[in-house]
């Protein structure tokens, strides 16, 4: 009897066949890793990277926006700052208010108003002085309580060259004194001339 041939790997020993086996695994293994296992690392490590880089965005546009808070918050405070600065120390003269503002006090205070003379302005670097003269009748404990509710005002006014005279009694016994005094009060200076 004749022999046939026989297929190759048959006639191949147990370690050469084992060995083939290893080649084929291998081979397929390295197929593996270059058509799939390194491109889907590549691709995991580039949606790491992107990750990162997103959370950092996140964290730089929170902190921003913590800042703009901040910002907007003082803002605003500055605004009511400035708000109240301008009531103190106005723009503009509004010599109309300030002069009701006094009238009402004198009124309040139970003093008659005999004159007001408002005097040229004076200014300054940083301010201008705008004087009115005053000239008021009443009892001393009205003319205290006038001064000090004009000091109660909310816009800057000083009262400066105060002089009590022609004490005279009423027809009630009650001493009144006439007083002339300078009602000061300020303004900020004209834009066109700051720097």
């Amino acid at each position: 009897m004749r022999k046939t041939k026989t297929n190759s790997f048959e006639s191949l020993p147990i370690g050469g066949k084992l060995g083939v086996l290893g080649l084929i695994l291998i081979l397929v293994s390295v197929i593996y890793a270059m058509a799939f296992h390194f491109p889907l690392d590549a691709d995991i490590n580039s949606a790491k990277t992107r990750y990162r880089n997103t959370q950092q965005e996140l964290q730089n546009a929170e902190n921003k926006r913590r800042e703009y808070l901040m910002l907007q918050e003082e803002v605003a405070r500055r605004e009511g700052r400035d708000r109240d600065f301008k009531r103190i120390l106005p723009v503009n003269a509004e010599m109309p208010v300030f002069l009701e503002s006094l009238n009402q006090t004198a009124e309040l205070s139970g003093l008659r108003i005999e004159r007001i003379e408002p005097r040229p302005e004076e200014t300054t670097d940083l301010f201008v002085r705008i004087p009115v003269s005053l000239q008021l009748q009443g009892r001393f404990l009205q003319l205290a309580k006038f001064f000090y509710n004009v000091s109660q005002l909310q816009r800057a006014i000083n009262m400066e060259d105060i002089r009590l005279e022609s004490p005279t009694v009423n027809e009630n016994d009650e001493v009144e004194l006439k007083v002339t005094v300078r009602a000061t009060t300020f303004r900020q200076p004209d834009q066109a001339g700051a720097k």
